[in-house]
């Protein structure tokens, strides 16, 4: 039997149960379609797309070493996928396709168009559960899905006990090797290759290095943007290049050589948020479509304020911290966590604008942009969302970055402009300090600014 694997946001062939299964049951070619159209209308990145392409030709030659073909198809949208896909089967007479089912609404329904149109005209089509850590659905004991984090994580962590697999080994050689010609993608925009190398070994190496030397430190290393405590893996993660099975292991081999219990690892938590936040795709429709979560909230009027917007864009708001992080997301495509959560909060609490004006904004940027952790992150942070922050809850820019860049390290690193301040005034110079420097006065006074969301979200209740 002739069969197709369709790769999507599972950009990897380790731990990969499409191979695994497809090839018990016969030889198997590999497609992937660039849908450019569709890619803009969801505010991919240029890095994020300069990434997959990387990883593409890494496939190609990876497969190509095993004898298995990678069809590479460019159509505009999702919807122009399932014809697309029928003439393939035909033209070369696959009789069976396998894919990993995603959790996005648009996902979702070109899923169901192609498993329809295919059915029709008796391809199998075989879809396998999404790619998370705990793949079946985490409900509470009504049925229904969680709405808080807490509990839901107690939850997922039963499932994963009962559900634990080990890392599934690679495709099997099929033919003889050929050689795989190196594509250029004119929809890919560059990226930062020094920072993410886009080949599967190097991004294995790469969880290795982490797991090893700093997986037991992230607890204690995660907040501090100075230091290199997480592990940087979100802009494979966001492509699936790492399968969950190999994350779990990481977890299971770092905590086990160290003697401490796995199950109450941090960075095993913060993997279940990804889990929480995709799942919540399915369960709320409506967060796919622009709407917040807790729908009560889309009742705000969010203040218009283009020279707010531009300063906080070009990390030019005069609040160091917040700048020197969306210099960060600029130059490299990624920003620390703990920033992501203090720029959230400016935009949404303290310039009082839109959520959705900061998702977007991210995700044309980042190279890890995944919707549902961004829209998951954006909703959090400005009280909208799904087991959000508490609305009378307003990060202070200047006290975090005192407790979390007590040196101005970071600051110094991407505001240069301040470098030479002492560690004192470098989180809110004087105006003097200000005016020698370039440097721009804060936008919004702080306490003005956050007791004016307080209230508009008070108004609500």
């Amino acid at each position: 039997m002739k069969q197709l694997i369709w790769l999507r946001n599972d950009l990897r062939l380790d731990d990969n149960p499409l191979f695994s299964q497809a090839q018990a049951e016969g030889p198997v070619t590999v497609v992937h379609y660039a849908t450019p159209k569709q890619w803009q209308q969801h505010h991919e990145s240029p890095a994020k797309l300069g990434l997959k392409a990387a990883l593409l030709n890494d496939i190609g030659q990876q497969l190509a070493a095993k004898g298995i073909e990678l069809i590479l198809l460019t159509v505009d949208t999702f919807t122009d996928i399932p014809q697309s896909l029928l003439k393939l089967c035909q033209q070369h007479t696959f009789e069976r396709i396998w894919f990993t089912e995603e959790t996005p609404w648009n996902e979702v329904q070109r899923d169901k168009q192609v498993t329809n149109l295919l059915r029709q005209h008796s391809i199998q089509v075989n879809s396998l559960p999404p790619d998370l850590i705990v793949n079946q659905p985490v409900l509470n004991k009504q049925a229904l899905p969680f709405k808080v984090f807490t509990p839901y994580y107690k939850t997922w962590l039963q499932q994963l006990l009962a559900s634990q697999q080990l890392p599934l080994k690679g495709p099997k050689k099929q033919a003889d090797a050929f050689d795989w010609a190196m594509q250029s993608f004119p929809w890919a925009g560059d990226f930062r290759n020094d920072l993410w190398p886009g080949t599967e070994k190097a991004v294995r190496q790469k969880l290795r290095k982490f797991s090893q030397q700093r997986l037991l430190d992230y607890a204690e290393q995660r907040d501090y943007p100075a230091t290199p405590g997480t592990s940087t893996l979100s802009a494979y993660l966001a492509q699936g290049v790492l399968g969950p099975r190999r994350l779990l292991e990481a977890v299971q081999v770092s905590c086990a050589q160290a003697g401490k219990e796995w199950l109450d690892d941090d960075w095993l938590r913060e993997l279940a948020w990804r889990d929480f936040y995709r799942q919540l795709m399915t369960h709320f429709p409506h967060i796919n479509k622009n709407q917040a979560f807790k729908q009560d909230t889309d009742r705000i009027i969010w203040r218009q304020d283009k020279t707010g917007l531009d300063a906080w864009s070009k990390g030019q708001t005069g609040f160091p911290i917040i700048d020197a992080a969306m210099r960060q997301l600029l130059q490299t495509g990624w920003m620390h966590n703990r920033l992501r959560m203090l720029a959230a909060s400016f935009l949404t609490k303290l310039l009082f604008l839109d959520w959705r004006e900061g998702e977007r904004f991210f995700m044309q940027h980042l190279i890890d942009g995944e919707f549902a952790a961004n829209n998951g992150g954006w909703q959090w942070s400005a009280s909208t969302g799904c087991d959000a922050a508490p609305y009378f809850r307003v990060f202070n820019p200047t006290r975090q970055s005192e407790k979390f860049d007590p040196e101005g390290e970071f600051i110094r690193r991407f505001v240069p402009e301040l470098a030479d301040l002492s560690n004192k005034s470098i989180h809110n110079p004087s105006s003097e300090e200000r005016l020698q420097a370039g440097y721009p006065e804060p936008v919004v006074d702080y306490k003005a600014a956050r007791q004016f969301a307080i209230d508009q979200f008070a108004a609500l209740k």
